[in-house]
């Protein structure tokens, strides 16, 4: 009986710190909400080519609203708006959180994503990260546990992805970036630290072309500065909620993903927000013609048959 009884308090115990540690992890995602100053620096540092010529520093800064447009049990999606000016918003980056997530894709090259699955003892107490394009297609995803240590919050991870921004119509001689992503909790904000590889990836053979460091911070500041992006977003949310929706059809068929970015001269981002416009002059807005058309977009720029039927 005594250790029947033991072994009920020591279930109990470790069920409670497990409960503490993910409500911990919890307010670490959702601290990363609210309205920003950020301030985005890049510097290359390394490269094996004693030849090499190293690109300019990269710096730039923005106003950023991050709001939580989904929270769940075991999920919590980050969605990014730039605000600029008094009445410019784009919609930014997305960050899913998933916690013990066993699904994700890999970014392979050339815009091509690999389906994995990752056993579940690997992933427990884990909390997948998935981050995703302007469009909502996919960018990177990797799995780690959150860090709570001597007043330090920290979540950190390395995977592979597509070329940023700010060097995707200027590079051709890298087609992967090795991300390391460190996003930690501070006493001003949040900072998002990398340390990427920048890497030319072929069928037989893997070369460094440079190491880059990356240094974001985001600066709390009032609310109220980013008004503007909670109203776009109030009168926009249903549109890009339906394009979560088509996405996610697709990535439950857990199948490989390749997308052709640009075709007939446009690129994906820009026929989803064309249609965008589209969809909210309808009125009311109908959720089941924008997926309609939302499928026919992203159908368009998809390289697979076999993931175009998965949409029919």
């Amino acid at each position: 009986m005594k250790q029947l009884i033991a072994a009920v308090l020591i279930l109990v115990t470790s069920t409670a710190i497990a409960q503490n540690k993910k409500k911990q992890d919890i307010d670490a995602i959702t601290a990363m909400c609210g309205c920003y100053k950020v301030s985005f620096n890049f510097a290359e540092t390394f490269s094996p080519n004693t030849d090499y010529a190293y690109y300019d520093n990269y710096r730039s800064g923005a106003l950023e609203y991050v709001i939580p447009v989904e929270e769940e049990k075991d999920k919590i999606v980050l969605q990014h708006l730039l605000v600029i000016g008094d009445t410019m918003i784009i919609k930014h980056w997305r960050q899913d959180w998933l916690y013990e997530n066993t699904d994700l894709y890999t970014y392979d090259k050339n815009s091509q994503w690999t389906y994995t699955s990752l056993p579940a003892k690997e992933v427990k107490g884990q909390w997948t990260q998935k981050v995703y394009q302007v469009d909502d297609s996919p960018r990177y995803e990797g799995s780690a546990t959150w860090v709570h240590y001597d007043g330090r919050h920290y979540w950190e991870n390395t995977a592979d992805a597509p070329l940023p921004r700010r060097d995707r119509t200027k590079r051709k001689d890298y087609n992967v970036m090795t991300r390391t992503n460190r996003q930690e909790i501070t006493s001003y904000g949040w900072l998002h630290e990398q340390d990427n590889d920048k890497v030319l990836r072929e069928e037989d053979s893997e070369t460094l072309i440079a190491e880059e460091k990356g240094w974001n911070t985001y600066t709390k500041v009032d609310d109220s500065q980013c008004q503007v992006a909670q109203e776009w977003w109030t009168a926009n949310a249903s549109y890009w909620n339906d394009v979560r929706i088509v996405w996610d059809e697709l990535f439950a068929t857990k199948k490989d993903i390749a997308i052709n970015m640009k075709v007939e001269d446009k690129i994906l981002y820009q026929r989803l927000f064309g249609l965008e416009k589209e969809m909210m002059d309808v009125s009311p807005y109908n959720s089941e013609l924008a997926q309609s058309k939302i499928k026919e977009v992203i159908q368009k720029h998809l390289k697979s048959d076999q993931l175009l039927s998965a949409l029919n």
